[in-house]
C-alpha cells in the first residue's frame, strides 16, 4: 500500500497513479477510501481506457465490496464509481461486476437506504447492467420484486395519497423511477421467460396502468418515465394470447372473426361510420359477449396480468396516441395495441371491437402521415391486425386506403418522408390484408392510385421482399374478374399484374404473412453519466489535487 508519509514528503505533490488509487479502496481509514472511490469515479467518466485499466487491476471486486459498509460516503462513492464504470458499449464491464456478485450487492444497499442519491446510483448502475442481453435474467432472477416493490410501488401512487388514503396518488416521475423502469423495460425485451416473470410480478402491472392513466389525465406524458412504462406494457402484451394461462381456453376459430366470404362493401346507411357513428347519430357498441367472453361475468376487480388484455386498457392507448409528441411512446402505445389484436383468441376479438367502438381508427390513420419511420410501421402493423374484423376491413378500406398508398415509394422514387424497407413492406402486407376477400376495398385501391406505384414496386424495386408483397396485391386485385372492366379502361392489362419475381429462396417463400405481433428490442440508448461530489466540478481534462483532499480528510 502507498505510503502517505512518503506522498507528504514528496515536493513533487504527484498525483497518485491507478494501481495506488486502487489499492487505497483497502485503507484502513474510511475518508481515504471514500475519496479513493470518489476519484475512480471521476477518472471513469467517459474514459473507456482507464475503466478497462481499472478492470484489469482488479478494482471492481474492491468497490463492489464497499457497497456492504456501513458508512454512507464509502457506499455512495463505491456506488457511483461503478455506476460510471457501467456506462457504455463495453460489456466486459458490466460482467466484471455480475462476476463480483454486483447485482446482490447493489440491491442490498437499494434495499436498506432511503438516501436519493444513493438510490439513484444503484438504479442507475441496474439500468447499464441491464442493457446487457446475458445479465436481463440475472437482474430479474435478484431484482424484479425490489425493485417492484422498493420503487415502482411507493412512486407509482399506487398506494393511494398519503394524506387521503382515499384518493389515488399521484405518480412521481423521478430520477430513481426512471431508472428503475428503464431497467425494467430492458428486462421485459430477454424473452417468453423473462415477460412471464414480470407479468406475475406482484403488483407490478397493477401499479404501471395507473400511473399512465393519471400521467394521461394530467397531460405529463412526454417525459421518459411514462416513455419506459409504455414501453414495459407493450413488451408484457407480446404473444399474451400464447403465454398467458390458460389462453387456450379462449383460443377461437379464425373464421368466427375473419373477413366474411366475398367480403362485400355495406352501402354508407348500413355500415358503422369511421368513427364509430351511424348514419343515425347512434354509436354501435360491442356488446357484452364477445367470442366467448362475457365480460359481464368477469371477475372485478380484474388484477395483474389480467389487466394486460382488458379492453378498458384500449382507451389508455389512444389517449397516449392522441396526445403524446414522442415518438417513442407512439411507438409502445401502437405497438400495444398491435400485440393485443394479434392472434384467434377471444380477447383479441373484442380488442379490434373496441378500438372501433372508441373511434380509435381515426387516430391511428392519422399518425399514417407521422414524420417518424418507426411510428407508421407500428401502426401499419396494428391497422392490419384490427383488419381481420370485417368491419374494421371496410371501414379502414373506405377511410384509410389512400392514406396508406400515399406512404408507399413510386419504384426506385422513395416518398418525401423516405421510409425504410420494413416499414414499406408493413404498408403493402396492410393493404393486401384489407383487399384480401373483399372487392369494394380493392375497388378504393385502384382508385386511390395504388395500381402505379404497386405496378412502379414490382417492376423497379431493388428489394425482393417488397416486390413480392407488391406482387400479391395485384394478383389478389386482378383476381377480382368484377374490377377487369375498370382496371382496362385505366391502360392496365394481365402483364402489369403478373409477378416480377418467379422464384425466392424457401425461407423467404414459406414466410409467414399473418397477423404478427412483435416486441420492443431492448433500450440501447445508455443514460449519459456524471460525476458526483467530490469530483462534480472537474473538467474531465483537469487534474484533481487528490492527495490534498485525502490529507484534509485525515
Amino acid at each position: 500500500m502507498v505510503s502517505l508519509d512518503t506522498i507528504r514528503k514528496d515536493p513533487r505533490w504527484r498525483d497518485p497513479n491507478l494501481r495506488e488509487v486502487i489499492s487505497m479502496l483497502s485503507h484502513p481509514m474510511d475518508p481515504v477510501k471514500s475519496n479513493a472511490a470518489a476519484y475512480l469515479q471521476h477518472l471513469c467518466y467517459e474514459n473507456d481506457t482507464v475503466k478497462q485499466d481499472v478492470r484489469q487491476l482488479r478494482g471492481i471486486p474492491v468497490l463492489v465490496g464497499l457497497l456492504d459498509h456501513p458508512k454512507a460516503e464509502v457506499h455512495r462513492k463505491a456506488c457511483g464509481a461503478l455506476r460510471n464504470i457501467s456506462f457504455g458499449r463495453d460489456n466486459f464491464n458490466k460482467v466484471a461486476i455480475k462476476n463480483s456478485d454486483g447485482i446482490p450487492a447493489l440491491l442490498r444497499l437499494l434495499r436498506r437506504t432511503d438516501d436519493v442519491e444513493v438510490r439513484e446510483l444503484v438504479t442507475g448502475t441496474l439500468w447499464n447492467l441491464s442493457s446487457h442481453e446475458p445479465l436481463k435474467m440475472i437482474v430479474i432472477n435478484h431484482g424484479l420484486q425490489t425493485l417492484t416493490d422498493e420503487i415502482i410501488i411507493p412512486h407509482s401512487g399506487l398506494r393511494g395519497d398519503p394524506n387521503d388514503p382515499a384518493r389515488p396518488g399521484a405518480p412521481e416521475w423521478n430520477t430513481v423511477f426512471k431508472n428503475t423502469s428503464g431497467c425494467l423495460r430492458n428486462v421485459s425485451s430477454d424473452g417468453a421467460d423473462a415477460r412471464q416473470r414480470l407479468r406475475e410480478c406482484d403488483a407490478l402491472v397493477d401499479a404501471l396502468l395507473p400511473a399512465l392513466y393519471s400521467a394521461v389525465a394530467k397531460r405529463d406524458i412526454n417525459n421518459k418515465s411514462v416513455e419506459n412504462c409504455v414501453c414495459i406494457l407493450r413488451n408484457l402484451s407480446y404473444h399474451v394470447h400464447k403465454e398467458v394461462p390458460g389462453a387456450e381456453k379462449f383460443h377461437i376459430q379464425a373464421a368466427n372473426h375473419s373477413a366474411k366470404p366475398g367480403g362485400h362493401h355495406k352501402k354508407k346507411d348500413e355500415s358503422e361510420r369511421f368513427g364509430g357513428i351511424t348514419s343515425k347519430g347512434k354509436r354501435h357498441g360491442v356488446g357484452e359477449k364477445s367470442g366467448g367472453v362475457d365480460l359481464s361475468r368477469r371477475s372485478l376487480p380484474m388484477k395483474g396480468l389480467e389487466l394486460l388484455y382488458q379492453p378498458e386498457v384500449v382507451r389508455l392507448y389512444l389517449s397516449l396516441l392522441k396526445l403524446s409528441q414522442n415518438h417513442n411512446t407512439l411507438e409502445a402505445a401502437a405497438g400495444a395495441l398491435q400485440n393485443l389484436s394479434a392472434g384467434h383468441w377471444a380477447w383479441s376479438n373484442y380488442i379490434r371491437a373496441t378500438v372501433r367502438k372508441e373511434k380509435g381508427l381515426p387516430v391511428l390513420v392519422e399518425l399514417l402521415h407521422s414524420d417518424a419511420d418507426k411510428v407508421v410501421r407500428a401502426i401499419a402493423i396494428a391497422l392490419r391486425n384490427l383488419a381481420i374484423d370485417h368491419k374494421n376491413k371496410d371501414l379502414i378500406g373506405s377511410y384509410a386506403m389512400r392514406d396508406l398508398v400515399s406512404n408507399l415509394p413510386c419504384g426506385q422514387q422513395r416518398p418525401a418522408k423516405n421510409l425504410e424497407g420494413d416499414t414499406v413492406v408493413a404498408v403493402l402486407n396492410t393493404i393486401l390484408e384489407i383487399v384480401s376477400e373483399n372487392l369494394e376495398n380493392a375497388r378504393f385501391l385502384i382508385q386511390g392510385q395504388g395500381v402505379q406505384k404497386l405496378v412502379s414496386i414490382n417492376r423497379t424495386s431493388q428489394s425482393v421482399r417488397e416486390t413480392k408483397a407488391a406482387s400479391h396485391i395485384l394478383q389478389m386485385v386482378w383476381a377480382y374478374k368484377d374490377l377487369r372492366h375498370m382496371l382496362c379502361k385505366a391502360g392496365w392489362n394481365k402483364t402489369h399484374f403478373k409477378p416480377a419475381v418467379s422464384s425466392l429462396p424457401k425461407k423467404q417463400r414459406n414466410a409467414k404473412q399473418g397477423n404478427d405481433d412483435i416486441t420492443l428490442t431492448s433500450l440501447q440508448n445508455y443514460k449519459h453519466i456524471t460525476c458526483f461530489k467530490l469530483c462534480h466540478a472537474y473538467k474531465p481534462s483537469q487534474k484533481v489535487n487528490f492527495i490534498s483532499k485525502v490529507l484534509y480528510a485525515i
